[in-house]
């Protein structure tokens, strides 16, 4: 978890953050990083926790309407966290308005386009749309990628703001190294090493906002043996400019 705003927020006001929610709330993440719902005692060996003391957490979370069970007994994350989550995006103006020009895209290059945004540090999937391949990559909302070899990784990386680069590096995440960076910032985009998941590869943008800041990304991923630059840079990149353009409220 990034702690570096809060802990700035300390040292301003003297005021510390509740532990005790702070202990709660990675309950979340945990199961937000499962594919299906967990049991009991696998959020708690998960969590390094005694059973007691996580399914008062769970206890707490399903009453605060984020966790429920479902048949099988297992916890999982309630749809008040999409609620929460379509309202993040609508509120970074990554919402509704943005999804028809990320379809377009899909409909003129055939392949899967995704958002991605930083997220404790990392690029993460924050909304996309799927090819109608049926052989494509899949990633699904809120999988987190690596700073260094995801396409994503590279331009968060390559755009950031002084403050965000600083937290970057203070994070200890394996970066791109200062060439691929610098093509990343020259070219206007970047492509994945490849390395980060076999046989499959992206391409992606950037996206800023009103004050030129990089918040976003926008990204096609396909199986390698498809990708070719000089068919899916352009589309790209015009995609990106046009969600640029809405963001900092050209027409």
């Amino acid at each position: 978890m990034d702690t570096t705003y809060s802990n700035r927020i300390q040292e301003e006001s003297g005021v510390r953050p509740l532990s005790t929610v702070l202990k709660t709330m990675a309950v979340l993440d945990v199961l937000a990083a499962s594919p299906r719902g967990m049991k009991l005692p696998e959020v708690a060996s998960a969590m390094q926790l005694s059973r007691p003391t996580a399914y008062q957490r769970l206890l707490t979370l399903i009453e605060a309407g984020w966790v429920e069970q479902d048949k099988e007994m297992r916890y999982r994350l309630s749809m008040h966290a999409c609620r929460i989550a379509a309202s993040a995006l609508e509120q970074a103006d990554l919402g509704t308005r943005v999804q028809p020009i990320i379809e377009m895209l899909v409909q003129r290059v055939k392949e899967t386009a995704s958002l991605a945004v930083l997220d404790r540090g990392l690029p993460c999937i924050v909304s996309r749309v799927e090819s109608e391949s049926v052989l494509r990559a899949e990633q699904k909302i809120g999988t987190t990628m690596s700073l260094e070899g995801s396409a994503s990784g590279r331009v968060l990386t390559a755009f950031a703001d002084e403050m965000t680069l600083g937290k970057l590096k203070e994070s200890g995440e394996p970066l791109a190294s200062e060439d691929i960076l610098t093509a990343t910032r020259a070219d206007g985009y970047a492509v994945s090493s490849g390395y980060t998941k076999s046989g499959v590869i992206a391409i992606a943008a950037p996206i800023f906002d009103l004050n030129g800041k990089c918040t976003a990304t926008l990204s096609l991923v396909m199986p390698e043996f498809r990708f070719d630059i000089e068919t899916f840079r352009e589309p790209l990149l015009e995609a990106a400019k046009t969600i640029t353009k809405m963001q900092q409220g050209e027409r």
